[in-house]
């Protein structure tokens, strides 16, 4: 693994592969599933290992699962950069502000990334980095297509929302690293619990830039999704045979 290059501009990717939640089979939390023979969390990696405009990776794991992951999941891996295994939270954000805490103050930006997204694209990557080094923050996203619905407690149509300006948020997301700290910070100081690091930012009053993400950019959350990412690589089903039960979104 390389060493970290010099000067004020490096940029960091936070990868976040902390859940447990439910199994998918063989005793093994998602991240780790084999998706087309290599494992869910490596392929994240590679697709931040082989963009040109990150500079290192951080990876946050379950704390009882480092050795694990640095040994028998990165290490064979044979990716460039330089890896640091580092120990998740109960909770995503707890995760991430984990994360944040590792990365040195003269980095610039910070790169957020689901690791069960691992079909994210460079392109993607790059197109957040570049708009986060103009408007100090910004994620992926996508437009809704579907007509939208506000359901009652009973299950009931409420309403038909307009989905004009509604956007699908994806990872990854970046931001300036003095301001995704300061959003964090805040979050944990205050107790408020969230799912989604921009809407932390968003709390500052600060704006969130939005690019186009991709369809391909899919979080696997189900084995269905498992099967769908295996399709979109030209692969066999990953989950055949095995019972579809959903696994907790927020892991």
């Amino acid at each position: 693994m390389s060493s970290d290059p010099a000067g004020p501009d490096r940029v960091y990717a936070l990868i976040v592969a902390g859940g447990k939640g439910a199994r998918f089979s063989r005793g093994l939390p998602k991240q780790y599933v084999a998706l087309a023979g290599v494992p869910i969390l490596i392929r994240t990696l590679r697709a931040f290992d082989e963009c040109d405009v990150i500079d290192r990776l951080i990876v946050a794991v379950p704390p009882e699962d480092i050795a694990f992951v640095r040994d028998t999941i990165i290490g064979p891996a044979g990716l460039c950069k330089s890896v640091s295994v580092i120990a998740g939270g109960p909770r995503r954000q707890d995760s991430v502000f984990n994360g944040l805490a590792t990365i040195p103050l003269e980095a610039s930006l910070v790169v957020i990334h689901d690791a069960v997204r691992p079909l994210v694209t460079g392109e993607v990557i790059t197109a957040c980095v570049d708009a986060a080094r103009r408007y100090g923050a910004c994620i992926a996203a996508l437009p809704v297509w579907d007509t939208l619905k506000r359901i009652s407690d009973s299950g009931c149509i409420e309403a038909t929302l307009p989905r004009e300006r509604v956007w699908m948020a994806q990872t990854p997301q970046v931001f300036r690293l003095d301001l995704i700290r300061a959003a964090h910070e805040r979050a944990h100081r205050e107790e408020v619990p969230v799912t989604d690091d921009a809407s932390m930012v968003e709390r500052m009053g600060a704006a969130v830039h939005v690019v186009p993400g991709s369809q391909r950019n899919i979080k696997i959350t189900t084995l269905e999704d498992l099967d769908l990412a295996a399709a979109l690589l030209g692969a066999p089903e990953a989950s055949s045979g095995n019972q579809r039960n959903p696994v907790a979104a927020d892991d």
